[in-house]
């Protein structure tokens, strides 16, 4: 009996010493792992840009369309652009039009402003002045390779200059540009 009750006291005591082994602390691991892309956004003022008219008569409209960049491109090989196109030409007719001016030499021309991203790389401006078209898109910046943009972005513009011809009827006239934006 005594022999019993030590087997079966051992028995318990081995049991116990297991289950408090499965009570203990456990680890894991895992891998985290994250496929770093090509990415680009962009950011336009405030939605309207006013061309006003400064100094002498038949002077020429002026205006500043700000924005703010965003931009990753491949380390080797990487580039990327920022482009504009007049996507809706000046409404309502009898006034500036950038796809069938008035008078020969008439344009919306535009110079360009590019802050190198805040991180690496670098950023070229358009060459100043351009003209805007209705047909293609045209260079405001371009990138090259590995420019990255601070979290914040990093600054741009453009500034307009249309012709003031005395062939525009009175009124208000406006056009919508459309602003892209490309990362490789």
């Amino acid at each position: 009996m005594r022999n019993r009750l030590t087997l079966v006291a051992l028995a318990l005591l081995l049991t116990a010493s297991l289950a408090l082994a499965q009570l203990g602390a456990t680890t894991g691991t895992t891998t985290v792992s994250v496929a770093v892309t090509a990415e680009a956004g962009l950011t336009v003022g405030t939605g309207t840009t006013t061309l006003t008219e400064s100094g002498t008569n038949f002077s020429s409209y002026t205006g500043t369309t700000s924005m703010t960049y965003y931009i990753r491109t491949t380390a080797s090989g990487g580039s990327g652009y920022i482009e504009l196109e007049v996507t809706t030409d000046f409404t309502p007719t009898g006034g500036p039009s950038v796809g069938s001016p008035p008078s020969t030499g008439d344009a919306l021309k535009y110079s360009c402003t590019v802050a190198a991203p805040g991180n690496s790389g670098t950023a070229t401006a358009c060459t100043n002045p351009s003209t805007a078209a209705t047909s293609s898109e045209t260079s405001v910046a371009t990138f090259g390779a590995n420019a990255r943009s601070l979290i914040g972005g990093n600054t741009a513009s453009v500034s307009w200059t249309l012709t003031n011809d005395p062939k525009y009827q009175t009124g208000s006239y406006s056009a919508t540009v459309t602003f892209t934006i490309s990362a490789s």
